[in-house]
C-alpha cells in the first residue's frame, strides 16, 4: 500500500474526518440541500466583454449581414430561421449556402435545456463525464470503480464496462487517446492505468479479462509520500501524458519509452488542473489550490519548473481548466465562485502580487463561502472578465465552452455544488440558462460537439442527457434502486 500524504484534498480522498463523514448533500433532516438556482434566463448582462475575443466571438457566430436584410429596415440580430432561409434560397450572401457562422448562429439559439433523458443510474458518485473528440463515444467515471464507455451513435449501447485496478478513492479522471483505442484512468495514486477499449471484450476486469497497465508517474522527487492524481491528458499525437498532481507538480509520461520523462515542481500547493493550449501540444495550462494559473512552453521545459508565465485573478483554488483552443484564451473554475476567461498575452513573467491573507476562516469541503468574500477583488486581476451564480463547493467542478461547431464556442458552462448546470453567455456574461434534475452536486457536464446534446452527471449517481426537443423524460427510480441509494448514502 501507498503512504498517502495529509496535503491530498480530503473531498477526493473522503477520509472518515469528523466533518467529512456528513454527507454532503443531505442535511441533519435527510433533506435534500439546494442552493437557489431559477431555469428562467437571466436578461440583465453581468460585464460586457469589450475585448479582442468578443469580436472572434461574432465573427463567428454572426450570420452575413445581407441574411438579415430580406425585407425593410434595419438588420437585427438575431435572425430569425425563415430570413435565414429565404436569404440563403435567394442567394443574398452570393455563396448559394449558409457558412459555418451562419449555421452557429442559427445552431446556438437552440441549447440544450430540455429534458432530461436518463443515459444510467449507478448507485456510488459519478466524477467524470466526457464526449468523445468525435462525438461517437460517452466516457463516464463513477467513485464505485466503474467506468462506462457508451457507443453514442448505437442508442448509447455499453460499449465497455470496466472494473478500475487498485481505484484508490474514486476515479479522479479519464482520458481517450486520439485515435480512442486506448482510455487511462486516474485516482488517488501515482499510479494511472491505460486499458485498450478497442477489444472485443464489454466486460473489462483489471487483470481478469483484461490488461490494465499501470504506468508509475511517481518519481524520487516526491518527498517519500505517495501522490495523487487529479487530472489526467494524453496529447495530440498519443505518445505523451500530462498530469497534475497532489504533489504540487505536472507529470509528463513517455508512452513509447514507458517512463516517466519529466517532474515539475509547478505550483506551490496542488495541481487540481492541466489541459493543452492547441492541437499543437506546445502549451500547457496549469491550475493550483495556490490560486495561480500558469502557462508552460514544452519546448524549453526543463525540471526547474520555470513557466513561460502566471496569470494572477483568483483569490481561492482553481479546480478546472479549458481551453479555447486557440492558444491564447482559456477560463478557469475557481473556488472562489467564480469562473475567469484568460488572454495568456497578458500573463507576468513571475508572481507580482498577493492578494493578502483573508480575514475569515473557510474550507470549501465542508462550508459555504463567507459572504462578506463575494465581493472582494483581486488587486492585481489579470482576467479578461468574470462569470458569477453557480457555486464551486466539495470537488472540483469543472467548467467548458461551448462547442466551436455548433454555437461559435459562444457560451460557457460549468457544473455547480447546488446540482445544476449553468451556462453563461461569453460575451455578455449573462445567465442564458439553468438546467435542473439532479439531487446532489454536478461535478462534470459535456456538450456534444456537433449535436444539440448535453450530459451532466452528479453525485446522485445520476447520468442525463438534455436536448432541444426535451420529448424524455427520467423515468422514477425502482424500489429497489431507491433501496440501493439509501444503503450507499
Amino acid at each position: 500500500m501507498y503512504a498517502i500524504s495529509p496535503a491530498i484534498h480530503a473531498e477526493e480522498m473522503g477520509y472518515a474526518m469528523s466533518r467529512l463523514e456528513i454527507d454532503s448533500d443531505v442535511s441533519d433532516d435527510g433533506s435534500a440541500i439546494f442552493e437557489d438556482c431559477t431555469s428562467q434566463p437571466t436578461k440583465k448582462p453581468l460585464n460586457y466583454l469589450d475585448n479582442e475575443i468578443s469580436q472572434l466571438t461574432k465573427l463567428k457566430s454572426t450570420p452575413h449581414q445581407l441574411l438579415g436584410q430580406v425585407g425593410p429596415g434595419r438588420p437585427e440580430l438575431p435572425v430569425s430561421p425563415v430570413k435565414l432561409l429565404a436569404g440563403r434560397e435567394s442567394n443574398y450572401s452570393g455563396r448559394g449556402r449558409f457558412s459555418s457562422a451562419d449555421c452557429c448562429h442559427l445552431l446556438s439559439r437552440y441549447l440544450p435545456v430540455n429534458g432530461p433523458s436518463l443515459i444510467d443510474q449507478m448507485a456510488s458518485r459519478a466524477y467524470v463525464s466526457q464526449f468523445s473528440a468525435d462525438g461517437s463515444l460517452f466516457v463516464a467515471g463513477f467513485q464505485g470503480s466503474h467506468i462506462r464507455i457508451y457507443n453514442v451513435d448505437e442508442g448509447w449501447k455499453v460499449k465497455k464496462n470496466i472494473l478500475a485496478k487498485s481505484l484508490r478513492w474514486t476515479i479522479t479522471d479519464t482520458s481517450l487517446s486520439p485515435d480512442q483505442r486506448y482510455l487511462v484512468y486516474a485516482s488517488m495514486s501515482p499510479i494511472v492505468h491505460i486499458v485498450n477499449i478497442g477489444s472485443s471484450e464489454t466486460e473489462s476486469l483489471a487483470n481478469v479479462t483484461e490488461i490494465h497497465d499501470g504506468l508509475d508517474l511517481s518519481s524520487s522527487d516526491d518527498g517519500g509520500y505517495s501522490v495523487g492524481i487529479f487530472t489526467v491528458k494524453f496529447s495530440t499525437d498519443g505518445r505523451e501524458l500530462v498530469a497534475g498532481s497532489s504533489g504540487d507538480s505536472i507529470y509528463v509520461y513517455d508512452l513509447e519509452a514507458n517512463k516517466l520523462s519529466l517532474r515539475i515542481l509547478a505550483h506551490t500547493s496542488d495541481v487540481n488542473t492541466v489541459c493543452f493550449a492547441d492541437e499543437a501540444s506546445h502549451l500547457i495550462y496549469s491550475g493550483s489550490d495556490d490560486t495561480f494559473c500558469k502557462v508552460w512552453d514544452r519546448r524549453c521545459l526543463n525540471s526547474r519548473g520555470k513557466p513561460a508565465g502566471v496569470l494572477m485573478g483568483h483569490l481561492e483554488g482553481i479546480t478546472f481548466i479549458d481551453s479555447r483552443g486557440d492558444g491564447r484564451y482559456f477560463i478557469s473554475n475557481g473556488k472562489d465562485q467564480t469562473i475567469k476567461l484568460w488572454d495568456i498575452r497578458k500573463m507576468s513573467s513571475n508572481v507580482t502580487c498577493n492578494p493578502g491573507y483573508r480575514s475569515y476562516e473557510w474550507d470549501y469541503r465542508w462550508m459555504d463561502y463567507p459572504p462578506q468574500a463575494k465581493n472582494l477583488k483581486h488587486p492585481c486581476d489579470q482576467s479578461v472578465a468574470t462569470y458569477r451564480g453557480h457555486s464551486v463547493l466539495r470537488t472540483l467542478i469543472r467548467c467548458y465552452f461551448s462547442p466551436a461547431f455548433s454555437t461559435g464556442q459562444k457560451y460557457i458552462y460549468t457544473g455547480s455544488h447546488n446540482a445544476c448546470v449553468y451556462i453563461y453567455d461569453l460575451v455578455s456574461g449573462a445567465q442564458v440558462a439553468t438546467l435542473k434534475h439532479h439531487k446532489s452536486p454536478v461535478r462534470d457536464c459535456s456538450w456534444h460537439p456537433f449535436q444539440t446534446t448535453l450530459v451532466s452527471s452528479s453525485w446522485d449517481g445520476d447520468v442525463v442527457k438534455w436536448g432541444f426537443d426535451g420529448s424524455a423524460e427520467v423515468p422514477p427510480l425502482s424500489a429497489k434502486r431507491r433501496a440501493s441509494r439509501r444503503r450507499n448514502s
